[in-house]
């Protein structure tokens, strides 16, 4: 059965890469050791990779990158939450999928496995097994069913309330913080280095669902947004007066207050 290898540096992801067949497909797991749902996801793979036999050629290879050690590598995939999946071949990204749903993620990892296994299937063409999964999702005359509005807001919102919890300190900008894309987002990102803070964060351009639906799941209108144990503090200004009235507002997230108090322990 396959198993799941961790990644530690680059140099043994471009080993890792170099020595794979050009028909392997590749499942790339990023991850953060704050992020709860990371770990419920890394169960789901590892049982996922033992439903696969390891074979000559190796038909595929399961792969787990802590997707802030190796930023560049997270960077290079737009590896914007955790966790977050990169199925891959031959150099090729396929299909990612971003959150905790484990019936995205086997559905995922099955179609672009099967495919592999059928000679002659193309990118773009479905197997058998996608069309009958396609065909079932349509109606007798053939149209797609339309999903209720309401159910869709509301997969939306629990999507939210999961993403708001992903680390304590949670910040949602436009861009990354290597490369923030609006000046508010640097300053805040600023402000948080400053402090030493630990923070997960989501970059709101690479997904408009998740832009547009927190600004009425938060009932705030602009970027960027900072959550604090899933609470909204607000953007950049309200986080300014946070700091003026209270220096030590971030100390229960700071790196080297917990470092500090961990030696004091000692």
């Amino acid at each position: 059965m396959s198993t799941i290898k961790d990644i530690t540096t680059i140099e043994d992801w471009n080993d890792h890469v170099s020595s794979l067949p050009a028909s392997t497909l590749l499942i790339v797991s990023f991850h953060a050791p704050w992020a709860a749902p990371c770990a419920q996801m890394a169960t789901v793979l590892k049982t996922l990779a033992s439903e696969y036999p390891v074979t000559e050629p190796l038909s595929t290879s399961w792969v787990s990158i802590d997707a802030e050690e190796l930023s560049d590598i997270s960077e290079t995939y737009n590896v914007t939450a955790v966790p977050f999946l990169v199925l891959a071949r031959n150099g090729q990204v396929l299909e990612t999928v971003s959150g905790s749903s484990a019936v995205k993620v086997r559905n995922a990892i099955e179609a672009h496995a099967n495919r592999s296994a059928q000679p002659g299937a193309q990118a773009g063409e479905q197997t058998p097994a996608a069309a009958n999964d396609a065909t079932a999702a349509e109606g007798q005359t053939g149209d797609v069913v339309p999903q209720d509005p309401e159910k869709q807001k509301e997969e939306l919102f629990k999507r939210l309330g999961d993403l708001v919890k992903a680390a304590p300190v949670m910040l949602f900008m436009k861009g990354t913080p290597s490369e923030p894309k609006c000046g508010f987002s640097r300053q805040m990102v600023a402000i948080l280095r400053e402090n030493a803070v630990k923070y997960g964060f989501f970059n709101i351009l690479a997904d408009d669902e998740v832009r547009q639906g927190l600004k009425e799941f938060a009932d705030w209108p602009t970027y960027p947004q900072l959550w604090v144990d899933g609470e909204l503090v607000g953007g950049l200004d309200i986080v300014k007066e946070e700091l003026a009235n209270d220096a030590d507002f971030f100390k229960p997230y700071s790196v080297k207050a917990n470092g500090d108090a961990a030696a004091g322990q000692s």
